[in-house]
């Protein structure tokens, strides 16, 4: 078995004097992926180790990968990711999961927390009310998105328009207007619940647009895309570069 030294040191950083026992029962296997994951892709992608993490945890979230997503919260903390941004970045993947897909994450980080002695709940970053929501929801979704949405909230056909506001006051309003992570991030690990999850290529598309818009620009999206391939694997990837180049080609047109 041949791990190279740049696997192991970034193993050690993320998991300090732990051994995994799939090098006893899976050693081939272990050497390929640490290799890849822990030496070529970190070394090929220039991001901050922190935003590695931060993008890692929002894929496993998208793709329900409960149980790597409970080994990278340590190594996540390890670089810096604080249990606020931990805590932010479940929450708001209830507006893309859904509270189904959510619960048992939100459940597995307060059983790390409790085990870490991380005293539960986290100071208070709500920045809305209920009388407000509606109001700076709409607010920051015409900040992120463009004038275009300023009446989006009351738009659209009857039948259907409490789905627009309901997306302004609750998916905007509740969890974009939060403290604890930068609009930048939070479009970031929107992009990763969806490229994550696969079905929502229309949504991808959209918030590529979002990212590109406010300075998560292509050359940094592809960057998000590669870091977290190991992890969600070559077609839901290679999905996502296809509407990141879409949304290029929409946006110059």
């Amino acid at each position: 078995m041949n791990i190279t030294k740049n696997a192991e040191n970034f193993h050690e950083k993320m998991f300090p004097g732990y051994t995994s026992d799939f090098l006893i029962t899976d050693p081939e296997f272990i050497e390929r992926f640490d290799n890849f994951a822990f030496d070529e892709v970190i070394n090929t992608i220039d991001l901050e180790d922190k935003t590695r993490f931060i993008a890692i945890l929002a894929t496993l979230l998208g793709s329900q990968s409960i149980d790597e997503f409970r080994a990278m919260v340590p190594a996540a903390m390890n670089f810096g990711v604080t249990p606020v941004e931990l805590k932010e970045i479940i929450y708001q993947s209830t507006a893309y999961l859904g509270i189904g897909r959510v619960f048992p994450f939100l459940k597995a980080i307060n059983q790390i927390f409790e085990t870490l002695g991380i005293s539960l709940p986290l100071p208070e970053q709500a920045t809305t009310t209920t009388k407000d929501r509606l109001e700076k929801g709409n607010a920051i979704l015409t900040a992120l998105v463009g004038p275009q949405m300023k009446n989006f909230a009351t738009s659209g056909p009857k039948e259907s328009q409490h789905i627009n506001r309901w997306l302004t006051e609750n998916c905007f309003g509740d969890y974009y207007t939060r403290n604890g992570l930068t609009h930048q991030e939070r479009e970031m690990i929107t992009f990763c619940f969806l490229l994550a999850q696969g079905g929502c290529e229309n949504q991808l598309t959209a918030h590529s647009k979002i990212n590109m818009q406010i300075g998560n620009d292509k050359e940094y999206l592809i960057k998000i895309i590669s870091q977290v391939l190991p992890f969600i694997g070559y077609p839901r990837s290679l999905n996502a570069l296809a509407c990141v180049n879409l949304a290029v080609e929409q946006m110059n047109a």
